[in-house]
């Protein structure tokens, strides 16, 4: 009988236990008082101010702008990306706000050549923590539904490189070749019919990053799958992360 109960009990713990981390999973999620969905995010008007709860997924490197420190970061939450554009932070804040911190953000909805943003933003760290996954988009390029994803984790898949411009360049530094190695990268994959524009950022992937080096070795023909944030300037301008040659 003893045996029987210290089975029971043990047994009902493991349920508890399983059912708290599945609920504690769920609540990371949970807006506060006065928070809005992706979908009311989604839904405001310019130039009106707004406030999520969101999670980090990458940053852009930390500045002085008029002696006020600032920085740019890519977060997401499971229905939805928002781009942080020059949030004002201390450099100890930058250190701690790495991927999966979930934080609170107020500010204005904004845009820019398509890409809309949060500007003249504040923020506070809240508990919890969330890394997206890729998802892949390779059968949303060219569609109006491509920029319902903007801003969020993407990938996309088996894609060749085309040349960059008339000479055959499979990249270029700075969108139109005027740059240098350590400027942004650029470069063209196409899916046998169209063609589409991706960006290494430097801000973001600098010289010294994986990612950067493996863009400079490609060479037009070669397949590739790749990840990043789907930035928007004047259309698609995927920030690629990652790239694996096939």
């Amino acid at each position: 009988m003893k045996k029987f109960i210290a089975l029971l009990l043990a047994l009902t713990m493991v349920l508890c236990l399983a059912a708290c981390g599945k609920k504690a999973e769920t609540d990371i999620f949970a807006k506060g008082e006065g928070v809005m969905t992706a979908a009311e995010y989604q839904a405001a008007d310019i130039d009106t101010a707004v406030t999520v709860e969101t999670f980090v997924q990458a940053k852009q490197g930390w500045w002085e702008k008029d002696g006020v420190g600032v920085a740019s970061f890519y977060t997401q939450d499971k229905d939805g990306g928002y781009f942080l554009y020059n949030m004002p932070c201390s450099q100890e804040d930058y250190n701690k706000l790495v991927p999966g911190t979930k934080i609170k953000v107020t500010g204005y909805k904004s845009e820019w050549a398509g890409e809309v943003e949060i500007i003249d933003s504040s923020f506070e760290i809240l508990p919890g923590s969330y890394v997206a996954e890729a998802k892949d988009v390779t059968a949303l390029l060219g569609t109006d539904d491509l920029i319902k994803e903007q801003n969020t984790f993407i990938a996309v898949k088996g894609l060749s490189v085309a040349p960059a411009n008339d000479d055959g360049a499979p990249f270029l530094f700075n969108w139109d070749g005027s740059g240098a190695e350590g400027d942004d990268l650029y470069f063209y994959l196409t899916d046998g019919t169209n063609t589409y524009s991706f960006t290494v950022e430097s801000y973001l992937c600098g010289a010294d990053t994986e990612v950067y080096k493996k863009v400079m070795s490609l060479g037009v023909g070669d397949t590739v799958d790749l990840e990043g944030f789907l930035y928007w300037y004047e259309g698609s301008q995927p920030h690629v992360t990652d790239v694996t040659i096939k």
